[in-house]
């Protein structure tokens, strides 16, 4: 990409007619056109498909020697001027100021500065936060800030009389502090630099329970945020594409935005960089969600043409699996291989086992489906065999969550039992906002929407309840009991729920709390509370049962490649749910009597 802080000369050479200049620039502008030829074929990197917008602060969580801080909170031009009127001064060394910017975003920060003595650059101290805890932290230390993926604290020096842009991460919480000695900065204007990829929410949900209403939308949000050049699963840490956790970000992604080029971007990545007999991010499990993700993914867009273009990696993938069945038909995922369900499973060895041969058994028979799509009977038939073998041993949970939710999902095991006897058990203690959407579609497969919603509510209600925007990496309810909200400064007598807690790589503010994983409720709540379920590649046939519990009605849309699906659930007096539904004719909707 061409920088924009080089004269266009630099470009085209010396160009002394106006005009010209005015179809150079002209033809920069135009959305999707292919590069003036004089760039080259070999200039252009990447375009990502991503916005800009700038966003004035919200409200001054705190400041010290910062002079008419409220000027900040108005709504501005952008532009620096001569009139030094309206702004915030940042009187002397070592004073400062926390904005916050009221929700999560993703991006980076603009400083306006006005006149003052010097003429020079003044240096200061910017720190972004997913908490204000984060903000107000040094980096290292008990708390654990991090600068890890995305710089999050620095000094800059920025401009007399003019702008500056810096910073690319996730944050809500902005705090400068000026550094410069024997210097006093004023400023116009401090706004977020808001990127991100201008979607319609095609999917909605809405019902009685406001509760749940935001709920939904806080999961479509957190990913929303991370479809940035590729699909994030965090937009401050962890701005990578991790396989495993693209499978509830792009679940979400199916009920929410529909089809969309970085789920399909970010699998071919995935598939690139692992040459079999690799694993995908150096963990078995993960090449195995890389397969049920493209069975999902087909289902919802029946797009066969981009199926076949994974023929050959599936077939070599699906015969590598089959390779680590042992003769005692046990998975046996070696190689390398990290042995890997979700953070809080980890060290259960035989729950991971457990995990893992419910994983081989559904990615298998995922394998036979998508083998039979491609005319691939040989390896469907291996599939199918492989399956029976392994269907000959059902480990044991051995108490974990997400061992059973597997197990279930699988088949393994009655959904009933394991949700009686494991997932039940000390409510939601040992829950993962990961895992978290498996142990609710175990409930689901359990007949249990009651319990599965309640889970919902007090689970990611809980992130809420503490402030939150986004849903987090990772929460604990033990973590409740006498925590701080993330968005006001942590009382000496109460816990910094984002600073305090954390384990395995997120320990304290290393902890991201805007991650994709999460968002399992948003597709759950549309999948069972609205009962939308695809059941025939690309839309073509939809079942719809709805499940509204203790709801008195229920509706929303679904997006399809065809159009938009509406449907809306009405509880009457006599316990029965009367249901209205509208499709494009290309999509054939078979509602539950």
């Amino acid at each position: 990409m061409q920088d924009d802080n080089l004269p266009v000369s630099a470009y085209f050479g010396d160009m002394k007619s106006l005009f010209s200049l005015v179809l150079v620039f002209t033809a920069m502008q135009l959305h999707a056109q292919q590069l003036p030829p004089v760039f080259g074929a070999n200039t252009k990197a990447h375009t990502p498909q991503l916005t800009r917008t700038y966003l004035t602060p919200q409200r001054i969580v705190w400041e010290s020697g910062a002079a008419h801080a409220q000027h900040l909170l108005a709504q501005r031009n952008g532009q620096a001027d001569l009139s030094n009127r309206n702004m915030c001064t940042l009187e002397k060394t070592g004073s400062g100021i926390l904005l916050d910017f009221g929700r999560e975003i993703h991006g980076g920060l603009q400083l306006i500065t006005g006149i003052y003595k010097g003429n020079k650059p003044v240096k200061v101290r910017i720190r972004f936060g997913e908490s204000v805890s984060e903000a107000m932290s040094d980096i290292g230390g008990e708390k654990n800030a991090t600068n890890d993926h995305a710089m999050r604290d620095m000094i800059v020096e920025v401009p007399w009389l003019g702008s500056l842009e810096v910073g690319n991460t996730g944050f809500r919480f902005v705090r400068i502090d000026l550094v410069e000695e024997n210097a006093s900065l004023p400023l116009k204007e401090v706004n977020a630099i808001f990127v991100y990829r201008d979607l319609p929410y095609k999917g909605s949900f809405h019902c009685s329970d406001t509760l749940l209403n935001k709920i939904w939308l806080t999961g479509a949000y957190t990913v929303h945020l991370n479809m940035q050049d590729y699909l994030w699963d965090g937009i401050k840490r962890d701005r990578l594409v991790w396989v495993g956790d693209l499978h509830p970000e792009v679940s979400t992604i199916s009920a929410v935005f529909g089809e969309q080029d970085v789920v399909t971007k970010s699998l071919d990545l995935a598939r690139d960089i692992t040459p079999l007999p690799q694993y995908m991010n150096g963990i078995g499990a993960y090449s195995m969600w890389w397969v049920l993700l493209h069975r999902d993914w087909y289902l919802h867009t029946g797009n066969i043409r981009y199926l076949r273009e994974q023929s050959t990696y599936l077939k070599g993938l699906l015969e590598l699996l089959i390779s680590k069945i042992g003769p005692d038909n046990r998975e046996k995922l070696d190689g390398g291989s990290m042995r890997f369900l979700d953070w809080p499973s980890s060290g259960n060895e035989p729950a991971i086992h457990a995990g893992l041969h419910a994983m081989m058994v559904m990615t298998l028979n995922a394998g036979a489906e998508l083998s039979k799509v491609l005319g691939d009977a040989a390896t469907a038939r291996q599939c199918t065999e492989a399956v029976a073998r392994l269907r000959q041993h059902v480990p044991d949970p051995n108490r974990s969550k997400q061992a059973a939710a597997l197990l279930a999902l699988s088949g393994l095991a009655p959904a009933e039992k394991m949700n009686r006897e494991v997932i039940e058990v000390d409510s939601m203690r040992r829950y993962s906002t990961f895992f978290g959407y498996y142990m609710l579609q175990a409930k689901a497969k359990a007949g249990d929407y009651p319990g599965a919603l309640r889970d919902i509510r007090r689970y990611w209600g809980g992130m809420l309840d503490l402030g939150a925007t986004t849903f987090w990496e990772d929460f604990n309810m033990d973590w409740i009991p006498n925590a701080a909200r993330i968005d006001e400064p942590v009382p000496a007598d109460m816990k910094d729920v984002h600073g305090d807690y954390g384990a395995h790589c997120y320990i304290g503010l290393r902890h991201s709390l805007c991650h994709g994983w999460a968002s399992g409720p948003t597709a759950w709540l549309t999948e069972h509370v609205l009962g939308i379920k695809v059941t025939a590649p690309g839309c073509k046939v939809i079942h719809v049962t709805p499940h509204l519990g203790d709801l008195a009605f229920a509706e929303g849309t679904f997006p399809t490649p065809y159009g938009i699906v509406s449907v809306k659930h009405t509880k009457l007096p006599d316990g029965k749910v009367r249901s209205t539904v509208k499709g494009p004719k290309e999509v054939k909707i078979i509602v539950a009597k």
